[in-house]
Parts: C-alpha cells; structure tokens; sequence
C-alpha cells in the first residue's frame, strides 16, 4: 500500500466476538501483507457507552451484544443502533471512501465466519455490483429456520415479520438471485464446511445451527 492502492477484503466475526478476535488470532495480517490486500475487520455489534446501554442487551451471548446478526433491526429499542446491514454495506464503504487510504474502492471482497459467514453472504447476495466475491467459513446459512437465527430475528425484526427475515437468508436470497448484467457471468462464493462442527448438531436434540444443505439445494 506504500506503492499503490490495495483492494480491500471485509471480514465479518461470529457470534460473541469483536473486531479483536480475527485481528489477533488469525496471522492474517502477513498473507494479506504479502498479496498486497487490506484487510477490514469491523465488530459484531455496536458498542454503546454505559448510558445508552440497552436493557438485557449483554444477558445473552446469542441476542445483543456480539450478536448483531448483521441485519438492520426494526424493533424498538434495537432499531436505534442495530443496524450493521447498513454498517456493513453502505456506512463502512463511505468511511474508506472519504479516509485517503490507498485503497481500490471498487475491487472489494467479503469473508466471515458463523454469523460472519451469513453476514458475507447476504451482503454479496444483495449487493453483487459492491463485491467480487464472497466466502464463508461454518456459516449460518438458512437463520430463518435454526434456533439462533430465529430468536435474532425475532427479536430485531418482528416475530410476524416473516417477510423481513427472509430479506437476511442467504439460502431464500439465492432461490431469488439475479446475475448482474447478461447473465453469463458465474457469481463467486465458497463455502467451507467441516464435517465434525458441533453447530451441525447443537443440543441434546442435535438441532443443526448451520444447515449449509439448504444452501447447497437452493443453489
């Protein structure tokens, strides 16, 4: 970046983390060093100050805090400050814009893990024209019909709102998928799967958390 501009690569964390998890535990900072790519590590929530805190915002490691699910909630008193979908794809672009890094704006990519990985996913879902490419690591890939993303959604946007949710599925989003331009040209996702996660069969009822099957159908 001393010599040119970079492109960028957004990566999204998981439930529970902050912007600090990846940053520090990954090593990825040489690889991207060495490819010449700058890396962007937003957190997975807002962070509000002790006097904006939200009531039971922190009582729960998969709803509030570390928990944004990267959608934009409609629900009071969360639609006051979780909104990352936004963040994400439309406020976080425009800080690099207007920061004088040198970066390549319009040759971006998104990766993440978890919830990450469902974040990355409808976020080039929705957006083909912001992103060259996504991939996702164990990501949560059909939230509207696992338990984390039905108690996230439910919260943020509405039990009733099923219209909404479907809007922040990557599996409903990809039945739905328009190519951009001609049509001819092959969108860019990879999605890597271990066999052994334990969210494939989370509980004693050995719910499946992740569901990339789904996915896979859809596509």
């Amino acid at each position: 970046a001393e010599k040119q501009e970079v492109p960028i690569l957004y990566w999204l964390s998981g439930l529970t983390c902050t912007e600090d998890n990846f940053i520090q535990k990954a090593g990825a900072q040489n690889y991207a060093n060495k490819h010449g790519i700058a890396l962007v590590c937003p957190d997975t929530s807002p962070r509000t100050t002790p006097e904006l805190e939200i009531p039971t915002e922190h009582d729960s490691y998969d709803f509030g805090s570390g928990a944004g699910f990267y959608v934009n909630a409609t629900q009071t008193p969360w639609n006051k400050y979780y909104n990352m979908y936004n963040y994400i794809n439309a406020e976080l672009p425009l800080i690099l814009k207007n920061s004088n890094l040198p970066l390549q704006l319009n040759n971006a990519s998104i990766f993440g893990h978890s919830m990450g990985g469902h974040g990355a996913l409808i976020s080039y879902l929705r957006n083909p024209r912001l992103y060259k490419s996504v991939s996702a690591f164990s990501p949560i890939c059909n939230p509207i019909n696992c338990r984390w993303g039905q108690k996230c959604f439910g919260g943020y946007l509405g039990d009733d709102n099923k219209a909404e949710w479907i809007k922040y599925d990557s599996t409903e989003l990809l039945r739905s998928f328009q190519p951009i331009g001609d049509g001819t040209k092959e969108i860019q996702i990879l999605i890597d799967q271990g066999s052994d996660d334990q969210f494939l069969n989370d509980g004693d009822d050995n719910h499946n958390q992740l569901l990339p099957q789904n996915f896979k159908q859809a596509s």
